[in-house]
């Protein structure tokens, strides 16, 4: 069944779906959670978006035919995962993870990065544009050219989009499977977080990883053109909102949560405010008598007016026990799986409670709906 068929059976009403991924590093293992509850309920999207590790898991779908995007996720993130040399868990709660931590910033991730020991040759020393970062992301590309057919992905069926940040001049850069061939430079793009690791370059132009300037893209289904009715389901990794911090710990936690999870919040609210506007177009114009609809100049003006409607889903990423602002590394076994898990059972409730299901404002264009699980998840 795709993406559309789904959309119809879950709702009579027509439309794309829209899976949106945000960047986050090992967090990202909560979005192959929620594939995996789409997939087995039988909702594959229409169009996939995403930033960082969302722009990775974003490929392992889009660059693969149904049967094989969940097998595929499951081996990338199995590359991922670093597992301790001792297995202290009992005796020392917690010692497994702070040792996969140090065993990431040290040596890397094998199918990820590896480090790049020039680096610490002294801040002035001459790396070079595409070789400026800490750590090499060499491993990555090899990976992602093993799980992904960037063949398939140019076929457009799904459409993917991946954002990244253009270095010279600050700017949003989606790149489109529907607009032009996608590479896994693309992709890597996307994920070249600095100062970890360095650019990457696409067309003579070096461009960073999307999330310092949107780790949200849901802006791209807005803004998209023509626009169409679509079921979103937003994959959030990073938490809005938080407790006052009493500790240095807890302030670099939630330092990060604030800075990485995008204002997304504004910005639901000024989509809502135009695509309220837009319909108010429609309505007006609707209300004219027919000759002068058919002016030229107010057909102009009409064309700004819109009919769709955006269910905008949003799942937000739980926090785990004792997580630290260290979690987006946090490539442990059992972070790995409880995210995952986490994704599956939050997807799965929002499936079977379908909020997007029932009456609405005619004049409401965009329309969240929330599933936010507050408590934390006691690490294993």
């Amino acid at each position: 069944m795709t993406g559309r068929d789904a959309a119809k059976a879950i709702n009579d009403e027509p439309r794309q779906i829209v899976l949106v991924l945000q960047g986050g590093g090992a967090l990202g293992s909560y979005q192959a959670g929620v594939y995996q509850a789409l997939h087995e309920a039988g909702i594959e999207p229409d169009w996939i978006i995403g930033t960082s590790i969302g722009a990775i898991n974003a490929s392992l779908i889009a660059g693969n035919a149904p049967a094989k995007r969940l097998p595929r996720l499951r081996e990338f993130w199995k590359r991922m995962e670093q597992n301790p040399v001792w297995n202290l868990r009992t005796a020392f709660p917690g010692f497994n993870e702070r040792l996969a931590y140090w065993s990431t910033i040290t040596n890397g991730i094998p199918g990820f990065f590896r480090p790049n020991p020039f680096a610490h040759a002294g801040y002035s020393y001459p790396l070079g544009a595409d070789n400026a970062g800490f750590y090499s992301t060499s491993p990555l590309e090899r990976t992602l050219n093993d799980l992904v057919d960037f063949d398939l992905i140019n076929r457009s069926a799904p459409r993917l989009t991946v954002g990244a940040a253009h270095v010279r001049t600050s700017q949003m850069r989606y790149f489109d499977s529907r607009d032009g061939e996608l590479t896994v430079k693309h992709v890597m793009a996307s994920g070249a977080l600095p100062p970890a690791f360095p650019a990457i370059r696409i067309d003579g132009e070096l461009y960073w990883d999307g999330g310092i300037l949107s780790n949200t893209p849901t802006e791209a289904v807005f803004d998209d053109n023509p626009r169409r009715n679509s079921l979103i389901f937003a994959v959030h990794l990073w938490n809005p909102v938080g407790a006052e911090p009493t500790t240095m710990a807890e302030v670099l936690n939630r330092h990060k949560d604030v800075q990485y999870s995008s204002r997304i919040v504004s910005q639901i609210a000024r989509q809502q405010q135009a695509h309220r506007l837009r319909h108010v177009i429609n309505q007006l114009a609707a209300r004219l008598p027919e000759n002068e609809r058919n002016d030229p100049a107010v057909r102009e003006l009409a064309s700004y007016g819109c009919s769709t409607r955006m269910h905008v889903v949003r799942l937000l990423a739980p926090q785990l026990d004792h997580e630290t602002h260290t979690k987006d590394i946090d490539f442990s076994p059992s972070g790995i799986m409880q995210r995952w898990d986490a994704g599956y059972a939050h997807t799965r409730s929002v499936l079977q409670q379908k909020p997007w299901i029932g009456e609405f404002d005619a004049l409401t264009g965009v329309i969240l709906h929330e599933h936010m699980d507050e408590m934390p998840i006691a690490a294993e």
